[in-house]
């Protein structure tokens, strides 16, 4: 007859994401914790573990298995071999122990039928995996319509959320590190929000939290997110060597070797910051190798949603735009703010908004002040009263229009059609 499979084991196994491979790798750690040599577990160690071909393993396998799940071996599905008992004649039953047999065992049947109020819960990955969808929610919150105070709040209730989980229940450390890194993540995001808004102080404020609870979790990706939003926070704030100095921090992780597009991505806003420093003569070649290892990409390769939700050439060239406007080289910032435009996914509206506004910005810069109008006036309503960012930079232009073209026909019907917009407001 065939081995019943484990199916406790097997549910374990998916509730906290496990393959067999990944089980037989944890387990080869606990064991080494637990007697100094490493283990030799491999996927097929697992599986028969599964397949119930290994009803009950040694006593070594089985310490090891408790310290990765917190678990039994018998709450895992594991059973000993029962030992066959001499044989004898069966004692004459007592009708009064029967009784006691019968109202002990009903009342075990109830407590069993009854969820307990003080069982500990056991956090798994189908949580984590539910607070990434909302991760996912905030992220298109963002490109939709960015630096929202009710974005910042709601990431960090959500960073809360993933934490007030940690002491909920008993989970692994797999788990844990992963509850870590998704709270990390939301505080960066709210982070992200509150540069977004300039609220820096706020912004600060997160950073730090976000910071902590990256290297809880371990995660290289998270913690480069974190690191290069604070390279940007220090730029915004017009502090170019603490910007840099944070983005070095981020450009130096491993994942920048790992993967391409991590290195990428730390050179096009190193190439941002090389503008607010004014160092014209690097932004070439910094926007060349950050395109570069754009190319050696591989699109197959896993990445977390905040990377894919929104770098790509379209962030290229807008980082470009950004440098080449810091150091007054209105030509090359439009010919950016174009291929920027062009490239844009439909759900930035957020990224369409800051770069249409800059646009208008290099094209007033060199004296089109009526091309420079009409592109600024295309800007929808909601980003040009609602959105920080978007709010400043078309007041800056507001200013440069009237001090470059007073009185003309383009200065009059942009002030029309800003009042227009306040009323709406």
């Amino acid at each position: 007859m065939d081995a019943t499979r484990n199916k406790a084991l097997e549910a374990w196994m998916n509730e906290h994401g496990h393959s067999s491979n990944s089980l037989a790798k944890d387990a080869n750690s606990a064991l080494e914790r637990l007697t100094g040599k490493p283990g030799r577990y491999d996927g097929r160690t697992v599986r028969d573990w599964r397949s119930g071909r290994v009803r009950w393993p040694n006593a070594a396998t089985r310490r090891a298995l408790e310290d990765v799940t917190g678990l039994s071996a018998v709450a895992l599905g594991f059973a000993p071999r029962e030992r066959p008992s001499p044989t004898a004649a069966p004692p004459q039953e007592d009708p009064m122990h029967r009784r006691t047999f019968v109202a002990g065992s009903l009342t075990a049947v109830v407590a069993a039928a009854t969820p307990a109020a003080a069982a500990p819960r056991t956090v798994g990955m189908s949580d984590v995996e539910r607070l990434r969808e909302k991760f996912a929610s905030v992220i298109a919150s963002d490109h939709r319509h960015g630096g929202q105070l009710k974005i910042e709040e709601r990431a960090a209730a959500l960073a809360e959320q993933a934490l007030n989980l940690q002491n909920s229940g008993s989970a692994t450390q797999r788990v844990r590190s992963h509850l870590y890194a998704t709270a990390a993540s939301f505080r960066s995001s709210a982070m992200w929000a509150a540069i977004d808004g300039r609220r820096f102080h706020e912004a600060m404020g997160h950073m730090r939290e976000a910071q902590t609870l990256a290297e809880l979790s371990g995660d290289q990706a998270i913690k480069f997110r974190i690191w290069s939003h604070a390279g940007t926070l220090y730029r915004h704030m017009g502090r170019p060597a603490d910007a840099l100095a944070a983005n070095d921090v981020a450009r130096n992780l491993y994942i920048t070797r790992r993967d391409p597009l991590f290195a990428s991505l730390g050179m096009a806003r190193q190439m941002a910051i090389q503008g607010v420093a004014q160092d014209r003569r690097g932004l070439r070649r910094t926007f060349d190798q950050a395109q570069e290892a754009m190319g050696r990409a591989d699109a197959k390769t896993f990445r977390p949603v905040w990377l894919l939700a929104f770098y790509d050439e379209a962030e290229l060239h807008s980082l470009a735009l950004s440098a080449h406007l810091a150091v007054g080289d209105w030509p090359t910032a439009e010919y950016h703010a174009h291929r920027c435009l062009a490239a844009l996914r439909p759900h930035m509206r957020r990224s369409r908004a800051i770069t249409t506004s800059r646009l208008a910005h290099a094209q007033l810069a060199q004296g089109h002040a009526e091309t420079a109008t009409r592109t600024a006036m295309s800007v929808p309503a909601d980003a040009a009263t609602q959105h920080a960012r978007v709010s400043r930079m078309l007041q800056e232009f507001s200013a440069a229009l009237r001090a470059t073209a007073p009185g003309s026909d383009c200065t009059h019907t942009w002030t029309e059609h800003t009042a227009a917009w306040r009323a709406t407001t």
